[in-house]
């Protein structure tokens, strides 16, 4: 008699315990939105301290009135510039957010052209200032690192523009408006608390120290140079360093993070270039000289970038032509180039 014997079945192995999904990373921020966004609650900050206490001059309404300018002018170019280039507007597809972001930069220039700037009592020059800063934003562009980018300083340029063509009755704010109705210790503070909050800004965000080295270091050596050569006062063309308006324009102006280099060598060139350009205009008796001299560093800076364009495009068409006249006869041109 034979048996069968079944074979059970093995048990079931108990099964391995299943890892938990790991968190997901949180995106870092973008630090250029970080630097723009803390630039626009400073100088936001500044304005509000400027009308409730320090004595600014312009009407306590023509920041409001600048900043939506600015806003319209900033969606109305925004628009245009996506029809033209077949892409969505920079402020659509993100819901509130990216209306935020994208009007960040229009707001940081329509208060800063308001306030370096007194039309007296006239709105519409500061108006066509704010107009033109943002707008040459979409205009004045050139190919920047393989894509189209603008280079002209939009705060600077639109005050600049103001300057050239109302020179007679505009001006730039008088000085004393930072400090007016503040007391001695507060005076002393003013400009430390902005050359702080300032300096934070640029070391830790847009990382823009170079540049400040650059153009501190060259407009003082500017200052020692002309005191030399042509008998100019120490004491005006160094005193000058020590005013609210120079440190604002240090550290909020000359430092826009788009229009200027990003390299530490080209950052440290950039600012010792306006602090030379600089020079040159106060021999000739040129007034408002640290906003000319920024818009030409800004243009030619421009110049430069359209310029190695075109040699790039011109060293490119030769080597294809050379490429073509080097082909075997029947071959395809096209193949060739490719």
């Amino acid at each position: 008699m034979t048996a069968t014997v079944q074979q059970q079945p093995a048990a079931p192995s108990p099964a391995a315990p299943v890892a938990a999904p790991a968190p997901a990373s949180k995106p870092k921020p973008d630090p250029r939105y970080i630097a723009l966004r803390n630039f626009a609650i400073s100088i936001s900050v500044l304005n509000i301290f400027g009308y409730a206490w320090l004595g600014f001059e312009q009407p306590w309404l023509w920041p409001i009135l600048a900043v939506l300018v600015g806003y319209a002018t900033e969606i109305i170019f925004e628009t245009i510039s996506a029809w033209v280039h077949r892409r969505q507007p920079k402020f659509m597809g993100n819901g509130f957010r990216g209306l935020y972001e994208a009007l960040l930069p229009s707001h940081i220039t329509a208060l800063a052209v308001n306030m370096l700037l007194y039309a007296n009592n006239q709105f519409w020059p500061v108006a066509f200032g704010v107009v033109v800063g943002v707008g040459a934003k979409h205009v004045l562009q050139a190919p920047i690192n393989g894509r189209m980018r603008h280079f002209m300083n939009p705060s600077n340029f639109g005050i600049t523009a103001v300057l050239l063509c109302f020179s007679h009755w505009c001006s730039i704010a008088p000085p004393y408006q930072f400090s007016e109705n503040a007391n001695t210790f507060f005076r002393v503070m003013i400009p430390l608390i902005i050359a702080v909050s300032g300096t934070v800004i640029n070391a830790m965000l847009t990382k823009k120290i170079p540049l400040i080295v650059g153009w501190l270091g060259a407009f003082a050596i500017q200052a020692f140079v002309r005191h030399w050569i042509w008998d100019v006062s120490l004491f005006s063309a160094l005193g000058a360093m020590t005013g609210i308006a120079f440190v604002l324009f240090t550290n909020y102006m000359i430092t826009d993070p788009g229009t200027t280099p990003s390299k530490a060598r080209n950052q440290f060139m950039f600012g010792s270039s306006v602090a030379f350009v600089y020079a040159v205009m106060m021999q000739f008796n040129i007034v408002y000289t640290l906003f000319f001299a920024t818009t030409v560093v800004c243009g030619l800076r421009g110049l430069g970038w359209w310029g190695a364009h075109f040699i790039a495009q011109a060293k490119q068409r030769r080597a294809v032509a050379a490429i073509a006249t080097d082909r075997p006869l029947g071959q395809n041109p096209a193949a060739v180039a490719v």
